[in-house]
């Protein structure tokens, strides 16, 4: 037994050795401080890499949207080898945390494929182009300008100064509408006037809001057309077309408002829904 507990005992210090102990703390005090220099020496290439580019790209031909898409590439790539590298120089294995990455990532796996899904949408709108930075698009009722194109996701300033980050996997899978590709834009305004309305004199007096107009189009023409007739109203469509499409959000709101006075202007009636009311019976005996 006295021999054992020598044993153990001698087994302890060698282990806690202090001075084994202080160079071992030293030397991972020297490698966490190269490791961190490493990765600095990486940031600060990163940084250079980013003036670099700005120069230079933006005197090329590239468009906006290729330029964001590089930058994003060109920065994720530069800050993942400088973690690689700063991870061996403090003496991590990074093929031993692969691999082990690896044993754990259907675990992971679950938590990552959005940004995976996400990551490959949006390589997928860059190669597609259904838009580019500057354009105004709609999504989800949503209109606005689309300002970054990410690895992760699409951002659009609405009308109203809010910041839409949308999924680009959302993107991909949802129907986008693009209002930038064709420098004109046509604005469709439903209105709806009583069925013993004069259609002709509603037809004049929304054209009249159009015709000559220095903001629309004269070709193709302004037109009113009839787009349902039922036994109480007639539903009756003004196209334009909008010469500048950036006013498009702005122009809609305005044209639906002068439709509005102008019928009324005209007295040319629009009927609204009506909810009749019948008196409610009580027997009042027993």
């Amino acid at each position: 037994m006295k021999v054992f507990m020598e044993s153990v005992l001698t087994r302890l210090q060698e282990t806690f050795n202090p001075r084994d102990m202080g160079e071992q703390l030293a030397n991972g005090m020297a490698n966490l401080v190269v490791g961190l220099a490493v990765f600095l020496a990486f940031y600060i290439l990163w940084r250079i890499l980013m003036v670099v580019m700005r120069r230079t790209l933006r005197k090329s031909t590239l468009d906006e949207t290729t330029y964001s898409f590089v930058e994003t590439a060109v920065k994720y790539t530069v800050l993942i080898i400088g973690l690689v590298s700063a991870l061996d120089a403090v003496g991590i294995n990074t093929g031993a945390l692969l691999a082990s990455l690896g044993i754990v990532g259907v675990t992971i796996g679950f938590a990552a494929r959005d940004s995976l899904s996400n990551f490959i949408s949006g390589i997928i709108i860059f190669i597609d182009r259904p838009f580019v930075l500057g354009d105004l698009v709609e999504i989800d009722d949503k209109y606005g300008r689309v300002s970054e194109i990410t690895l992760r996701s699409t951002r659009v300033v609405t009308s109203d100064g809010r910041m839409l980050a949308v999924p680009n996997t959302e993107i991909v899978n949802k129907t986008v509408a693009s209002y930038t590709n064709f420098p004109s834009l046509r604005l469709d305004i439903a209105v709806t006037i009583a069925v013993d309305e004069d259609i002709e004199k509603a037809r004049r007096t929304l054209l009249m809001l159009v015709d000559d107009n220095p903001e629309y189009l004269n070709d193709p023409a302004p037109r009113v057309i009839v787009k349902a007739l039922n036994d109480y109203n007639v539903a009756l469509e003004l196209q334009a077309w909008l010469k500048d499409e950036r006013q498009h959000v702005e122009k809609r709101f305005e044209l639906r408002e002068k439709v509005f006075k102008a019928l009324n202007k005209a007295g040319v009636e629009m009927p609204f829904e009506t909810i009749q009311l019948a008196p409610m019976q009580v027997n009042m005996a027993g």
